[in-house]
């Protein structure tokens, strides 16, 4: 089973993003030819991934995730600002309290290694929720580097994402209480339009 520990917003939060991004999308730097936007049922911050896991591991992975989760308190959160990985994919970024999710990151990592489950951390130092990816063959030759381009800064006038991260920069979601973890099986592929499908196999609460 693939599988993943993540952060997933509320409804309501996910609501807020969903009129951002159509507002951008409908506007001068929106053109859908570019980007392969994620479906909002994908929307989450990853805060440790597993990769295949045998069957019989995952109950066991659950259980050391809760018990980390028991000893975390409930924390504040929100979505703000965007930027873009090399060259390719858009996301959204976070703040609030990111030094408690900092701490859930660290511990779902560090159950993921006791058990003999790698997190290879792509990114996750940077708390974020990846909303679209440019199209092969969409944006400027990508340079090699071992750097993941991440800023507002950093992204190139002819990339098909520099404009939408611009027009995201200034995004401010409402803030919520991040009360639990989930741990997630991924089937990709299986998805709206061909992405993955993302099956919650257990809700480990912050403070037990």
């Amino acid at each position: 089973m693939r599988t993943f520990a993540a952060v997933w917003p509320p409804e309501e939060v996910l609501d807020h993003l969903d009129l951002a991004l159509a507002t951008a999308r409908g506007g001068p730097a929106g053109r859908s030819s570019d980007v392969r936007w994620s479906a909002r049922e994908t929307w989450h911050l990853t805060t440790a991934f597993y990769g295949d896991l045998p069957d019989a591991l995952v109950p066991a992975l659950g259980e050391a995730l809760g018990e980390a989760c028991a000893d975390l308190r409930p924390y504040p959160l929100a979505l703000r600002g965007a930027g873009v990985f090399s060259h390719r994919t858009l996301w959204v970024g976070a703040g609030g309290g990111l030094d408690e999710h900092a701490s859930v990151t660290r511990a779902c990592r560090e159950v993921g290694l006791e058990l003999g489950a790698h997190d290879d951390g792509r990114a996750r130092d940077r708390p974020h929720l990846t909303v679209g990816r440019a199209r092969p063959g969409s944006g400027p030759p990508r340079r090699r580097s071992s750097r993941p381009r991440d800023s507002v800064r950093e992204a190139a006038p002819d990339d098909p994402v520099a404009g939408l991260v611009r027009a995201l920069a200034v995004y401010r979601g409402p803030q919520w209480t991040v009360a639990e973890v989930r741990l997630v099986e991924s089937v990709p592929g299986a998805g709206r339009g061909g992405g993955p499908l993302y099956r919650t196999v257990d809700r480990l609460p912050l403070g037990g």
